[in-house]
């Protein structure tokens, strides 16, 4: 084949848009996934029974939807058989005496529902969006954008001027200020506090992280406008239009390609790669690499011919991840049917939880290595917005358990006996999820009754699928303050560039961070020539 100008090493959202947008800039692309299938954690199978179609590990779209990435080819994945489907109930939350809420596409119903919670909190939720939809331009461009560039730099300049240096100060300290406090300030109701709190999980924080009120916040903004939208028919037509994209645009993709080092030329600049069998393939360019930091650096560039900068050895030492991820997928043959309201079984996303302190605790017992007692519950219906994925007459959910601990210490419930090594076992996984299930029986009626199979992924099921999920942890990384924006992954890190000229790294342990907007990849791609 031609030789590239790029090559990109890995195949999930991030390498996915980046080989589009250098592809519709004219750049030849190689992209080489060590897996026999593209997607990273974007997946489709039917795992449970023929016919029941699960993502089995990414399902939710709303980052990508609302991205600059699809601003720029989603006509171009459109055209080529992407195609979403839509619920006009977003999300919502139950909590274990089957009081709930949920949050639609409608404005003035949310207000009018929030208000029965407690008067008030509807006017509050408007209050709330409405500021962060004025601030939006300045907002998504920090959390999207270079932080490293002269751009930022004129965008922070004009906001300074704007508002004035002491009030963009205190802009700055208000969007540090944890979910916990934030919530408990802003709304009244437990069941509104209830329905916001598990959010932050799904941004790899708890509820006393800081900065988890922003992320709330960003949340609510984007479910209320754009929903929780799936992939018609499953992902995976997601990623057979992102194939025929790359293609069109004289790209190339390899699977089976396990690349084993980054090489160099005289120069001492990257210009390709190793293959596991010994193959080497260069490029004009440059190499892109959607992996951890531990991949890059602890294998990718093991035989380097310079040595590695005592500040990068380091901080790839002390680069941390984050709480594990569990998935459990259903095959029923019938609809859910929620005792707390028929309504319940049209939301796309629904968390079962006691509330924001039962998010706080079950966070907190994951991160200390318990097994939670009462685990925060993510429940998709991809089934309520898209039929196709079962049977006539049948239905599938999707359960992501966010607060899964990477090595096991113990069970907080005091009822799981757990291997003295800390590892997942399938018996231990079939337990904790019984014990998931018996939270969903105590809400669906006749459950037991309409399940056909179950599927559940540990954490080290999820690593095993895909190496960049260390420990199962779904966020590329650890996603606190201190390891996020300017500092991730290092705080020596610039935008996507590496120490190594033309080696650059895109992926969740890069900012933006982690989540389907593909943002890294959009970023890097977009400054390249």
């Amino acid at each position: 084949m031609e030789k590239p100008d790029y090559i990109i090493v890995g195949s999930g959202i991030n390498a996915l848009i980046a080989a589009s947008v250098l592809g519709k800039k004219g750049r030849k692309v190689l992209l080489l996934e060590r897996e026999e299938r593209i997607g990273g954690c974007i997946r489709t199978e039917e795992i449970t029974a023929p016919g029941f179609v699960h993502d089995v590990m990414a399902t939710t779209f709303v980052l990508f939807l609302t991205s600059p990435a699809y601003g720029a080819i989603g006509k171009d994945l459109e055209a080529r058989g992407l195609e979403f489907a839509h619920s006009e109930l977003p999300t919502g939350v139950l909590r274990p005496d089957g009081s709930h809420v949920i949050l639609s596409k409608d404005r003035q119903r949310n207000i009018a529902a929030f208000d029965e919670l407690a008067e008030g909190d509807g006017a509050a939720f408007a209050r709330e969006m409405d500021r962060l939809g004025a601030d939006a331009p300045f907002l998504f461009s920090l959390l999207g954008g270079s932080l490293w560039s002269g751009g930022m730099l004129k965008t922070v300049v004009r906001e300074a001027w704007r508002r004035g240096l002491r009030n963009l100060a205190g802009w700055f300290g208000e969007a540090l200020v944890p979910a916990r406090s934030y919530l408990e300030t802003t709304y009244a109701s437990e069941t509104m506090r209830a329905l916001w709190a598990p959010w932050v999980l799904h941004c790899g924080l708890g509820p006393e992280s800081a900065y988890s009120a922003q992320m709330v916040k960003v949340i609510g903004f984007a479910t209320e406008m754009a929903g929780c939208p799936i992939v018609k028919g499953g992902a995976r037509n997601l990623l057979a239009a992102f194939e025929r994209l790359i293609t069109d645009t004289g790209g190339t993709i390899r699977t089976n390609a396990d690349v084993s080092s980054i090489i160099g030329d005289q120069q001492g600049r990257a210009s390709g790669v190793r293959l596991a069998n010994g193959e080497t393939i260069t490029a004009r360019s440059g190499v892109i690499c959607s992996v951890t930091p531990n991949q890059l650096y602890d294998r990718l560039l093991t035989d380097w011919p310079k040595p590695m900068p005592a500040e990068i050895d380091e901080s790839v030492k002390r680069y941390r991840y984050g709480k594990g991820d569990m998935q459990i997928h259903y095959a029923l043959s019938r609809q859910p049917q929620w005792k707390a309201g028929a309504e319940l079984g049209k939301v796309a996303l629904l968390h079962l939880t006691p509330g924001l302190d039962g998010v706080s605790r079950a966070a907190n017992e994951a991160e200390r290595g318990m097994l939670p007692a009462e685990p925060s519950i993510c429940v998709g219906q991809p089934t309520a917005l898209d039929p196709s994925r079962a049977p006539a007459g049948n239905s599938i959910l999707w359960l992501q358990l966010p607060e899964a601990p990477r090595f096991i210490k113990g069970d907080a419930a005091g009822e799981l006996d757990v291997p003295s090594d800390g590892r997942w076992t399938e018996g231990l996984r079939e337990r904790y999820a019984d014990r998931v299930e018996k939270i969903l029986a105590h809400h669906i009626e006749g459950f037991r009754e309409t399940v056909i199979a179950r599927r559940s992924y540990s954490p080290a099921d999820l690593e095993s699928m895909n190496i960049n999920l260390v420990g199962g942890d779904p966020y590329g990384g650890y996603c606190g303050l201190d390891q996020f924006f300017i500092w991730r992954p290092f705080k020596s890190s610039v935008n996507h560039r590496t120490h190594v000229p033309g080696l650059y790294h895109v992926g969740a342990s890069t900012h933006p961070g982690p989540g389907l907007g593909g943002g890294s990849g959009f970023l890097l791609a977009s400054s390249l020539k």
